[in-house]
């Protein structure tokens, strides 16, 4: 996993502490607390933060938390940390936290953790924020903050729904903030710097010996939206630390001296040119910030890629060419950035559902969006985000598809196609054990691949990112239908439907799909176990180079964090390369919008990446540390993940240039397309109270809301609320919100908006009956493939008047034909980890996605496998 290195940008810390209340018990502990974080963030082992940008905010109105909160957001450009400590409230549901300052009553006066803290650092300017909030019923936030839009990470002193004692100590500080404090000053053993991550684990192992007000077990969580990276917090380490980096003290020189120059010369206008002081103010730069602010550029890319364009976007912003002057640019004081870069990522399918509502994208930026009549309702400031200028796909396939759904007239957003900027091949991964008998892993047609992967060879199951979600999904689908025998890709002509067919039998059967390489190859590995999953000693996922050598290599895939070593060779799995399909080529593509007031030098900003992008010495070099192949032919870069021989990839294989044209692109899609059959899905929601503790009822609404997205004509959709509001007592009784057999998202969207608003039943939820009357009505649906999506909490509320021998009943009815899988997203606590779970799952021959930060995706690309299964899967 990358880590976001925020030393030598413009970063700020507020501390907002509170001890002394007028109407509640006050917490001298939390008196210290604030002076001593700011002495640990300013220390020089810390090397963060330098003087003037760690702001102490101690207060007794609301108001003053909301200038503070709108100070920062404004100034911070690199790292935001925001902490909190002192009292917190929740509502009767366990929602709606509370932060309370000095003159805070119990319902009066009060901070909304959603409404004001995550309003302002949702528009916030900063790369990456980090949140510390030590208070009572801490672990409630994480249920609002999932709707955040920024790259976010978030430290809750306890679980969900607990008090804790911090602030009752004696003076010093609070148990939680002392852990935290020495954790950062002192570092970890073993570790070269302290990440949130980090941070987090080590809080939970000082803390296992303390216990809350209730008795539990006093467990810091933690939380992380539309980031998978990790953030630094320290660079203190018991071992031998390295020097700061010339460039940071360079310009930690600079800033200090524009703010001593700044004194000196407000000085000597004050006494001797009072006549020109404003003409001399105007052109001085700030106290607190020396450079101007940088121009924002906006990067969308994917979530596998991500990463490795963070690190890249990082290395851009500090490097020569994004801070030496230029030409028309004398006002630009050396050493200061003239673009920042925010990276983010989303599903193929949200992109392109974004482009093809481009003019709704733009629409709700200026707060003026509005459903077309071809939006579906989606919302693209949502997903995938903000309106981008850079968007660089996993190949330019994704490019043509993209461009394909967009209006032939009218759109504002126009894509301009440049060259690639990164190449990965394809591979097709297979168990060491079980290597394939005369077939070249450098260079094999996918007809020897698919006849040696057989029954009546070694019987391997082929796994693919969906080609609806997935960049690597759909080159690899292209690769096999245009280059079955091993020819040309380009020279093929139009794909051979009969073949696609067959080929699509292979690679279809439920819940064989997933939202991407990197999700797929976390759920092969041995430490990843859920119900229902497959087995990977059977399995051959069908992925790119980059990721195969990180998952062997035991790197951070996916939201499966990384080990403390390569995976060992019982596990890991060998890369076979199809020969003549395409590479993953990462093209750039500048995105314009029409009515945008600076084009022409965010243009120039564009082109000016993208040049250091490609160069040899510029983002070549970070990218293949990467793990990529370079555009320049060259070889894999010092500390790539490729040169290790562990990784059981072979740099003999040849890097593929894309050369598909788009109709052959247009051509292989329609063919998928006629090769799936109909499909059917139940959302069945649990919608009871207990829903709403812990951040659970924002996700359960997120993942329905997904499997909209993906219905059609031929891909309908039913949703079922359990229990029924109308009969809360009555077990059996289902709320039947939209008729299966539904091709319109509309009903469904306008009930989950409902359900997200407080449409929830304060009765337990019996699942079981539930799901008994949801299969049993999709036992009868004539659909060719259908399944259940059953997304609940775990709290399966039946009471003693529960029928005997349901649970028999339910077992009996998922193992009778006709099959239908049923899908679970489980976000209790123990997610999948229960026997009733892992049964379901097994006996249905379904799957069961626990509750994380990419649990939502996960389970989408499960959805998209129900429309390509077919009679015979294995």
């Amino acid at each position: 996993m990358s880590e976001y290195d925020a030393r030598g940008k413009v970063n700020r810390a507020l501390l907002i502490c509170v001890d002394d209340y007028r109407h509640l018990r006050p917490l001298p502990a939390v008196r210290d607390n604030p002076g001593e974080l700011e002495r640990v963030l300013l220390a020089p082992g810390t090397d963060l933060f330098t003087k003037g940008e760690v702001v102490i905010c101690r207060p007794q109105e609301p108001w003053e938390v909301e200038q503070a909160l709108d100070a920062v957001t404004q100034e911070a450009r690199g790292l935001l940390l925001v902490y909190f400590s002192g009292h917190g409230r929740v509502g009767r549901d366990g929602g709606n936290l509370q932060l309370m300052v000095g003159a805070s009553e119990r319902r009066h006066k009060t901070v909304s953790w959603q409404d004001t803290v995550l309003s302002y650092l949702d528009n916030a300017r900063a790369d990456r924020i980090v949140i510390v909030l030590e208070c009572c019923y801490a672990g409630n936030a994480g249920e609002a903050f999932h709707a955040c839009r920024t790259p976010t990470s978030l430290l809750m002193a306890a679980q969900p729904n607990r008090r804790i004692f911090s602030g009752e100590e004696p003076t010093g500080g609070s148990v939680f903030t002392r852990a935290l404090r020495q954790i950062l000053e002192q570092g970890i053993p073993g570790k070269r710097f302290v990440t949130f991550e980090d941070l987090v684990r080590e809080l939970r192992a000082q803390l296992a010996g303390e216990r809350t007000p209730m008795g539990d077990v006093w467990e810091p969580r933690s939380a992380k939206q539309n980031t998978v990276d990790d953030v630094i917090l320290s660079f203190a380490t018991p071992g031998i630390r390295p020097p700061t980096p010339l460039r940071i003290r360079l310009r930690r020189r600079l800033n200090t001296s524009f703010r001593h120059w700044f004194r000196i010369l407000m000085v000597l206008a004050i006494i001797a040119v009072p006549a020109t002081a404003g003409i001399v103010l105007l052109n001085l730069p700030g106290a607190a910030v020396a450079c101007p602010p940088a121009l924002e550029l906006r990067l969308l890319t994917t979530p596998e890629a991500e990463p490795a364009l963070r690190q890249a976007a990082f290395d851009y912003e500090m490097s020569a060419a994004n801070t030496r002057p230029l030409s028309g640019e004398g006002d630009l004081p050396d050493g200061c950035r003239r673009a920042q870069i925010t990276v983010y990522s989303a599903a193929k399918d949200q992109v392109d559902q974004g482009f093809a509502a481009a003019g709704r994208w733009q629409g709700e930026a200026h707060g003026t969006g509005k459903d077309g009549p071809d939006d579906k309702g989606i919302d693209p400031l949502y997903r995938p985000g903000p309106q981008p200028d850079i968007w660089i796909p996993e190949s330019t396939a994704d490019y043509y598809e993209a461009r394909r759904g967009m209006p032939a007239k009218g759109s504002p957003a126009t894509l301009h196609y440049s060259a690639p900027v990164a190449y990965t091949p394809l591979v097709v991964g297979i168990p060491a054990h079980r290597r394939l008998d005369d077939v070249e892993p450098a260079g094999a047609s996918w007809r020897e691949l698919l006849t040696g992967t057989d029954r009546t060879h070694r019987d391997l199951r082929l796994l693919r990112p969906s080609p609806v979600l997935s960049g690597t999904g759909l080159l690899h689908t292209l690769g096999l239908y245009l280059a079955h025998d091993g020819s040309d890709a380009a020279s093929s002509g139009a794909p051979d439907l009969t073949l696609a067919r067959h080929a699509e039998e292979r690679l279809s059967a439920p819940g064989s799909q997933y939202a991407g390489s990197t999700e797929l190859l976390c759920s092969l590995r041995p430490d990843a176990d859920a119900a229902g999953s497959v087995d990977r000693t059977r399995s051959a996922p069908l992925v790119s180079e980059k990721s195969l050598a990180d998952y062997n290599l035991g790197r951070a895939t996916g939201s499966c964090p990384a080990l403390d070593a390569p995976l060992p060779l019982r596990d890991r799995y060998v890369a076979y390369y199809p020969r003549h399909v395409p590479a993953l080529d990462h093209p750039l593509i500048r995105v314009d919008w029409h009515g945008t007031r600076d084009a022409t030098p965010r243009q120039a900003a564009v082109a000016g990446f993208a040049t250091w992008l490609r160069a040899a010495d510029g983002g070549q070099r970070t990218l293949t540390a990467q793990g990529y192949r370079g555009v320049h032919g060259t070889g894999p870069g010092a500390g790539s993940p490729l040169l290790d021989s562990r990784a059981d990839i072979s740099l003999l294989a040849p890097t593929v240039a894309f050369t598909a044209g788009p109709d052959q692109v247009s051509q292989v899609l329609d063919g998928y397309d006629k090769a799936q059959k109909s499909s059917q899905v139940l959302i069945l929601l649990d919608t009871s109270t207990s829903m709403a503790d812990g951040g659970r009822l924002p996700t359960a609404v997120r993942a329905a809301g997904r499997v909209l997205e993906m219905v059609g004509a031929r891909h309908t959709y039913g949703l079922w609320a359990f229990p029924d509001r109308a009969h809360p007592t009555d077990a059996d009784a289902v709320r039947e919100l939209v008729r299966p057999g539904s091709a319109d998202p509309a009903p469904g969207r306008a009930a989950l908006n409902r359900i997200a608003g407080g449409e929830l039943v304060d009765h337990g939820a019996a699942m079981e009956e539930a799901l008994t009357r949801a299969v049993r009505r999709m036992k009868k649906s004539p659909a060719t493939n259908k399944a259940i999506v059953l997304i609940l909490d775990q709290d399966d509320g039946a009471g003693p008047e529960r029928a005997a021998g349901v649970e028999r009943t339910l077992g009996t009815l998922v193992e009778e034909g006709p099959e239908v899988p049923v899908l679970v997203l489980a976000l209790g606590k123990n997610g999948c980890d229960t026997f009733a779970l892992q049964r379901l799952a097994d006996a249905s021959h379904g799957q069961c996605v626990p509750g994380g930060p990419q649990a939502v995706d996960t389970l989408a690309g499960r959805i998209a496998s129900i429309g390509t299964a077919t009679k015979g899967d294995r």
